[in-house]
């Protein structure tokens, strides 16, 4: 068990639309620009190994970039290194922060402050989410499977626990990075829940919209 104040006062940021890292959530990346090539090989030096996943805002790029002020860092638990100089890298999730000043120009990828005050439950044990109706969450997880044609592992999801169901399908769903950001921010297990419930729901009668109008 670690505190915030274990945690750095500095990380380095990956701006990345769409990407969500959630605590003891497990994301995959596959890394190849040089800059952020360059921000992993500094990260696996430090004793923490930590990188900052946040959203960029709109639709700027480099340095112009405007960042959402929540994001979540991830510990580097896998890499691998390509024969063409590409890495595969696992971050798990260790905490939310929020994003204080950012620092340009000291190297060629963004670095900022960030507070994780707020934060103190994701470093705490995995939550659960007594208000949950299983069945009824897993019947409309079926329906909007079935809309995006996705698959999964129906067994190994009844059994789940509550945070690992909620915080993988958080992650995994196709939803826009508005809405991942949204599921982000959520303050507890059972918010994020009726948060993805609400998403699900409105693809479902986004898809049945579509259908009438064809």
């Amino acid at each position: 068990m670690i505190s915030s104040a274990d945690l750095p006062d500095f990380l380095p940021l990956f701006p990345l639309p769409g990407a969500l890292l959630l605590p003891r959530g497990r994301l995959p990346l596959h890394v190849f620009e040089p800059r952020y090539l360059a921000m992993f090989d500094d990260a696996l030096k430090t004793p923490e190994r930590l990188v900052g996943m946040i959203q960029p805002m709109g639709e700027g790029e480099g340095d112009d970039v405007r960042l959402h002020t929540i994001g979540s860092a991830g510990r580097i638990t896998s890499f691998t290194e390509t024969e063409d100089g590409r890495y595969m890298i696992t971050l798990t999730g260790v905490s939310r922060f929020r994003l204080g000043a950012v620092q340009q120009g000291f190297t060629p990828y963004l670095r900022a402050e960030v507070d994780w005050r707020s934060f103190d439950r994701d470093l705490g044990q995995p939550e659960h989410d007594p208000e949950m109706d299983r069945d009824a969450f897993l019947k409309l997880l079926e329906r909007y499977f079935d809309l995006e044609e996705l698959q999964t592992d129906w067994e190994s999801l009844k059994t789940a626990e509550d945070e690992l169901m909620i915080n993988a399908l958080s992650m995994l769903c196709p939803f826009d990075p508005e809405d991942k950001q949204a599921l982000l921010e959520a303050p507890s297990l059972s918010t994020r829940r009726e948060t993805l419930v609400t998403l699900m729901e409105f693809s479902l009668r986004k898809g049945v919209g579509e259908e009438k109008v064809q």
